[in-house]
């Protein structure tokens, strides 16, 4: 797949000095492939928007509401304007994916009329990087994808291509899935006669993203039921 066919959405918020430095490293590495970068923040300060302002190709939203499903489909319904066929989506942090992998995955996904979903998947070497209760619920999160969906491989990494023609069924949602509308475009596409392709490559965790705490599994767990609310959602919204 070349660049042209392709418009990046993904989403911002800075709390922090740390979380400020990845992601002004990890945008200025987006901004090198010269793609349109379609950002919905959710707060970040003044001096961070004033960068991401910057790169004429980058578009800063507002979102039409709060939390991450808010932030995600007005990035993703904004990148539709472009006309691009396919809109990837991914969270702003992943540098290493952006820096090593992103080249090799755009120009091995396929753009035949079948294609839905492409997934950026973990090898089984990339996903025993992460913490053990990260593994534990995205094992179950895959599982459940595979169930509906039918390859297994790994569905919770981040980033994704999507056939342009998936995004109005973005506004069919009325209710906040938060995370879970990921699987809910995977289950979607399947059930629309769409293929979901998996590029495989060692993906591993940042070294500094691998500690656990109390705090961190909690929100693993809201994760979880997130994501099984929103595959669940797919069965029935995409055969209406």
């Amino acid at each position: 797949m070349h660049k042209t066919n392709v418009a990046i959405a993904t989403i911002s918020w800075v709390r922090d000095a740390q979380e400020e430095k990845l992601l002004r490293a990890s945008f200025s590495q987006l901004a090198t492939f010269g793609i349109p970068v379609f950002i919905t923040d959710g707060g970040s300060n003044s001096s961070f928007l004033d960068f991401l302002r910057t790169f004429p190709q980058f578009k800063i939203l507002t979102p039409t509401g709060k939390g991450v499903w808010a932030q995600a489909r007005t990035s993703v319904l904004a990148a539709t304007e472009t006309k691009a066929p396919f809109i990837l989506y991914t969270e702003p942090d992943k540098l290493i994916f952006f820096r090593d992998f992103l080249p090799d995955f755009l120009s091995q996904a396929p753009t035949a009329e079948s294609t839905g979903v492409v997934l950026a998947s973990r090898s089984a070497t990339g996903f025993a990087t992460f913490p053990a209760f990260q593994r534990t619920t995205e094992t179950t999160i895959n599982a459940c994808c595979t169930e509906i969906i039918g390859p297994a491989v790994d569905y919770t990494y981040g980033p994704f291509l999507m056939r342009r023609e998936l995004a109005p069924y973005l506004n069919l949602v009325q209710e906040d899935i938060g995370w879970g509308w990921r699987p809910y475009v995977f289950g979607l596409a399947h059930h629309l006669g769409f293929e979901v392709i998996s590029y495989e490559a060692d993906l591993a965790c940042p070294p500094d993203q691998r500690e656990d705490s109390r705090a961190e599994r909690i929100y693993r767990m809201k994760q979880l039921t997130q994501n099984i609310q929103g595959l669940v959602l797919s069965t029935t919204v995409a055969l209406k």
